[in-house]
């Protein structure tokens, strides 16, 4: 189909920009098919928002990015009523959340309270001002970066903020061969200067259609259960939620989507577990961090 050469010529395009990478685009791809919203995590400097600013640039979509900063309000982001004298009446002027894909750069450098403001949004796909509610446009994408705890000037995302993104990914530094090619193309001019869209907005909407009718059997839905039950009854970690159990069976079938079948296997899963529970499992973790992902994954048996 014309959606899937076009999705593996994005993939191609992304692999360019991100060199040394490939997992992790797949990984990014992954969470944007499966209609989640993704946070990079990692230190300043390895290409977060380069990848974020990549995978923007190549959707003919409609995207905004935002700084995120100390003193930035819940109405930056969103929007706010203005009085207008000629009517005498309110009027709402939107702010930028009202994109399909919305950059949040160093989201972790918000107040709490403007962290909290995309809650609702990321949830819902809609906002609520001054008692009113919009819907945000489909698809409705949050990419979120940030820098890890111990930077000066940041602040810990609460567990029902991470629990609202599908994915957390880390890109961590390059190999030598890689990053020695990356001073090699170094001619002054960014990798995304260039860039055009690959997908637009319908082929990106049928791919996500697509993505909820890859099959699943009920051997693969019992090991994805039993990953899940078994994290509640750990005592080291937070317990996984519903909401994650359904987060991990949608990246799981857009996994299998993105390898080309039109259905899912074991490998699937233990692909995009860690990427998908680690945050949930210990919100506390370091970026690179994917100790108790991967000790359930050994615990729990494989039955295929």
């Amino acid at each position: 189909m014309v959606e899937i050469q076009a999705l593996q010529q994005l993939e191609q395009k992304l692999n360019q920009v991100i060199l040394g990478k490939p997992q992790a685009v797949r990984l990014a791809l992954c969470c944007l098919l499966s209609e989640g919203h993704l946070l990079i995590e990692d230190l300043p400097g390895l290409g977060k928002t380069t990848l974020a600013h990549a995978l923007a640039l190549s959707l003919g979509v409609h995207y905004k990015r935002v700084q995120f900063t100390n003193d930035m309000l819940p109405a930056d982001l969103l929007g706010q009523s203005v009085f207008l004298r000629d009517t005498q009446e309110f009027q709402f002027r939107s702010g930028p959340i009202f994109s399909q894909i919305l950059l949040a750069d160093e989201i972790n450098r918000a107040s709490p309270r403007t962290q909290s403001a995309l809650l609702e949004a990321m949830e819902e796909k809609q906002v609520s001002v001054d008692g009113l509610s919009y819907a945000l446009p489909k698809p409705f994408f949050v990419i979120a970066t940030q820098n890890p705890l111990f930077h000066a000037g940041t602040n810990a995302l609460p567990e029902s903020q991470l629990d609202r993104f599908l994915m957390r990914l880390a890109l961590g530094f390059p190999d030598l061969q890689t990053e020695k090619l990356i001073l090699q193309q170094d001619h002054g001019q960014s990798r995304l200067e260039g860039l055009t869209p690959c997908l637009n907005e319908q082929q990106l909407l049928l791919l996500q259609q697509q993505v909820v009718q890859i099959k699943v059997s009920d051997a693969l839905l019992d090991y994805l259960l039993a990953l899940v039950t078994q994290s509640r009854q750990q005592q080291d970690c937070l317990p996984l939620s519903p909401r994650a159990a359904k987060a991990l069976l949608r990246a799981t079938k857009a996994f299998a989507l993105l390898s080309g079948r039109h259905y899912a296997t074991a490998e699937d899963v233990q692909q995009v577990f860690p990427s998908v529970a680690e945050h949930r499992l210990n919100p506390g973790s370091s970026r690179d961090n994917k100790s108790l992902s991967l000790q359930l994954l050994r615990k729990v048996p494989c039955p295929l």
